[in-house]
């Protein structure tokens, strides 16, 4: 007996050996609609090489996403290329390195906004202008350095807002980056879970078909068997038994 004559790719003309075959019946409805529409040749009962599928599964992601949401930015194509290379997205949060590859600016700037956004810094202030009010008022009475209304002690306050605004300002920025780069992480993570969880949808509701169709064949086997069984029964009942004579 001759043996069966091996796949050939549908896409590609190549031959392939049985681990590199794919079936088209088993393919996504949506996405063999996709690779009828570039290749008119390939058919249902075709077959195709796994290697040309995840390309072809990338234009396809791209293509649904290009209809629904119109331009695909960088994220979109990352997301895209993660699936298409079976690519893990998720980041690990900032870890002690990351920390510690901060400039001295960046560390100073980071130390200076914790420490003026805390009762550390509320409390000791407030000890610091009691403590100069006191001085001023009470114990130096007689030719004190900074008299009533405090200019020298207003001139201190507004260096040291002058001088905090810019160093708060740079610690909110880096954590606006911080933040602005969590933010496309957590999206690129989500769209990439959205797309996988509908692409199992699709494959699941495709399989429940040819599983609902697999079965409706079978029944219909067991329904005409059942019916030659009937029809053999009636036709033993209708034949009389044959006289037997001693």
């Amino acid at each position: 007996m001759d043996s069966p004559a091996p796949p050939t790719c549908a896409i590609t003309g190549r031959t392939l050996s049985p681990d590199e075959a794919v079936p088209c019946r088993g393919l996504r409805p949506s996405l063999l609609r996709f690779i009828q529409k570039r290749f008119p040749a390939v058919t249902f009962e075709s077959i195709v090489a796994a290697d040309a599928l995840p390309d072809l599964k990338a234009a396809y992601v791209e293509e649904s996403l290009s209809d629904e949401i119109g331009e695909i930015t960088h994220l979109e194509r990352a997301v895209i290329r993660s699936l298409e290379e079976h690519e893990v997205i998720s980041e690990p949060p900032e870890d002690a390195a990351a920390l510690a590859s901060r400039t001295l600016g960046e560390r100073l700037a980071d130390h200076l906004a914790s420490f003026g956004g805390s009762w550390t810094f509320i409390l000791t202030f407030g000890a610091f202008l009691t403590l100069w009010i006191f001085l001023n008022t009470a114990i130096w009475r007689s030719n004190p350095p900074d008299p009533y209304p405090y200019i020298l002690l207003n001139l201190l306050l507004s260096c040291i807002a002058a001088l905090q605004a810019p160093v708060i300002m740079m610690s909110q920025r880096r954590q606006e980056s911080r933040d602005r780069n969590r933010a496309e992480q957590d999206y690129r993570i989500n769209l990439k879970a959205e797309l996988e969880i509908r692409h199992l949808h699709e494959k699941l509701d495709h399989l429940l078909y040819h599983h609902s169709q697999r079965l409706l064949e079978i029944q219909t086997i067991q329904t005409d068997l059942l019916s030659q069984l009937l029809d053999a029964h009636r036709l033993h009942d209708r034949i009389p038994a044959p006289d037997v004579k001693p």
